[in-house]
């Protein structure tokens, strides 16, 4: 039977070290790491992750700054925001919750975030040095970052293995797979125009799954010892349960776990490290502006 990989103890264990770290920025320099959230409109999804986001940076010191706009808000009243909060030094990381509505155009809000405080990692300055060899970014994107850091602390090597990464999205694939090969794994990316894609995946030291089908990758696909991070978060019916649905991810947690050496869980693998990562990357930017500064 393969490790289950906890996302959530590993979570609280870098948690209480982002903790420690607050703590000792504000008795050096009297300053804490403040997030800036900017959600627009009433999405229930959205709204209870901005929630996690706000209870996780009070738990940890760090100071919240919320921006709600309603639903009609126009994208020139968006940016606004996001250029106050650009030149508020007590800011280090701003996140624009998505998906915005229809009317805006997501990559000019994106663009106009200072790349020294996109703690979401997905501004094209960013992402271009993240697939420059010898450039590093300023900011990860957190879930890719939390995959890489779940390997890493449950002692799976990268350094010359077979990688196979599912799905290209700019949020999770792509960077994913730009991270795998700074960390010197052999990548191959999956999606839907591969043909035959089990035969790819059953070479794979390590698969990264986040395609958004449900139970997409059956055990048989596994290589027998392989690590799998599973990011795949979809809903399917179950009449048992109250809510009437339940969450699983893109790999058949049943069957791969009888294979697999190392597995993620769905829920309780790398969804609670994402918030963590996402308050790691805001800590990193305080420290470097906090730092420069004195």
């Amino acid at each position: 039977m393969a490790t289950v990989i906890d996302g959530k103890a590993v979570a609280q264990t870098i948690r209480s070290e982002i903790a420690d770290e607050v703590r000792l920025l504000s008795q050096k320099y009297g300053k804490v790491p403040g997030l800036a959230v900017v959600i627009v409109g009433n999405r229930k999804d959205s709204q209870s992750y901005v929630g996690m986001k706000r209870k996780a940076c009070a738990e940890l010191g760090i100071k919240s700054f919320d921006i709600d706009l309603p639903e009609d808000a126009s994208e020139a009243e968006i940016i606004k925001n996001v250029h106050e909060l650009n030149a508020n030094p007590d800011v280090h990381g701003i996140l624009v919750q998505l998906p915005l509505p229809k009317h805006v155009n997501e990559e000019k809000v994106l663009t106009e975030i200072s790349i020294s405080k996109d703690v979401d990692g997905f501004h094209p300055l960013n992402i271009g040095k993240l697939a420059m060899k010898g450039r590093d970014p300023l900011f990860l994107p957190c879930t890719p970052k939390a995959c890489l850091e779940l390997l890493s602390r449950s002692g799976v090597s990268i350094k010359g293995k077979k990688a196979v990464v599912v799905g290209r999205s700019n949020i999770v694939g792509l960077p994913a797979s730009l991270l795998l090969l700074k960390a010197d794994a052999t990548v191959t990316i999956v999606h839907s125009h591969t043909s035959q894609p089990e035969n790819i995946i059953r070479e794979a030291d390590i698969v990264i799954a986040a395609a958004g089908q449900a139970k997409m990758i059956k055990g048989s696909w596994i290589k027998p010892g392989a690590a799998v991070i599973d990011v795949g978060t979809n809903s399917v019916d179950d009449p048992t349960r109250k809510s009437g649905y339940r969450l699983v991810g893109d790999v058949d947690f049943e069957e791969a776990s009888k294979v697999a050496g190392w597995i993620t869980p769905v829920p309780g693998g790398v969804g609670p490290m994402t918030v963590t990562m996402l308050l790691k990357n805001t800590l990193e930017g305080a420290k470097r502006t906090i730092e420069q500064n004195n």
